[in-house]
């Protein structure tokens, strides 16, 4: 079975979409209904921007669906998932691709929890940091010591785990997982916390934006972050979306229950390649290609 799999933020680069948007007149309409829906031009800042432009919270997470999405779409026939799971940011894209969100509501969404997040970053100083070379339940149990919030928040591949929380409890709790034999324990450069308790503020306005939206039954089965099964129940979709934000990104669970369930092949649909290195590292005989026109 054809998996397809979409980045999340962290993937964007300069340049990114403007191949489509040369290449394709579906791409050009969906790109210039993106500027209208978003009340700016988003194609100037990611077509001509800056590494440093791309990095503004109300681009970067809409920026990253749209290549996704727009990609995907242009892809026509060629594309037929009959597996979707996203990283994070990456679940909308997913939602879009199977049908369970529109094209409209998807990119409303993302831009509401772009800003939504970033106002929950500013109520607290707040950040994360990536952890190699130690099992999850040590990284787990290091974390539950520390006063502070601090929790595990990406479970990206065997002994890649990251953590989030409160900037005090996640230098700790950096320094105790050295001292447990982490290879690295390194403070990442994002503006909060995400996947943690601190983003309980941003979670709310998400609801309250996801209750205003349709969710359709889906063409094939999401796996998502928060539950890592195949999930085709749009008020289940709509459930684990939510609470998405607070929850951490089970991705290495998601994907192995995928390869479970008859995935042979994982391909990538939007900017970058990290996916792919990831599940090379959760199962090394797994087929993976980037998406492409």
């Amino acid at each position: 079975m054809k998996a397809y799999i979409f980045p999340g933020q962290g993937a964007q680069f300069p340049g990114m979409g403007l191949d489509l948007f040369e290449k394709s007149a579906e791409a050009q309409k969906l790109f210039n209904q993106a500027n209208s829906i978003l009340g700016f031009p988003i194609t100037d800042v990611m077509f001509e921007g800056s590494a440093e432009d791309l990095k503004q919270t109300k681009v970067t997470q809409p920026a990253v669906f749209l290549h996704s999405v727009i990609l995907s779409k242009v892809l026509g026939d060629d594309f037929k998932p009959e597996m979707v799971a996203g990283h994070s940011l990456g679940e909308f894209s997913a939602l879009v691709a199977n049908k369970t969100l529109s094209f409209e509501e998807g990119l409303q969404l993302v831009s509401k929890r772009a800003l939504a997040m970033q106002e929950a970053c500013e109520l607290q100083p707040s950040t994360m940091a990536a952890v190699l070379g130690l099992e999850n339940e040590v990284v787990e149990a290091v974390c539950a010591e520390i006063d502070g919030v601090v929790v595990a928040a990406n479970y990206n591949c065997p002994g890649q785990l990251v953590i989030s929380g409160e900037v005090s409890a996640v230098e700790k709790a950096c320094e105790a997982l050295k001292e447990r034999g982490a290879k690295r324990a390194m403070l990442l450069p994002v503006g909060g916390a995400f996947h943690s308790p601190l983003m309980e503020p941003a979670r709310k306005e998400l609801a309250a934006a996801i209750e205003n939206m349709t969710f359709n039954k889906p063409i094939c089965p999401v796996y998502q972050n928060v539950s890592t099964f195949a999930v085709t129940d749009p008020d289940e979709i709509k459930k684990n979306l939510v609470f998405q934000l607070t929850a951490p990104v089970k991705w290495s669970q998601s994907v192995e229950n995928m390869i479970k369930d008859g995935a042979s092949n994982f391909t990538e649909v939007g900017p970058g390649k990290v996916l792919q290195g990831l599940v090379k590292k959760i199962n090394r005989q797994m087929d993976t290609a980037s998406a492409g026109i």
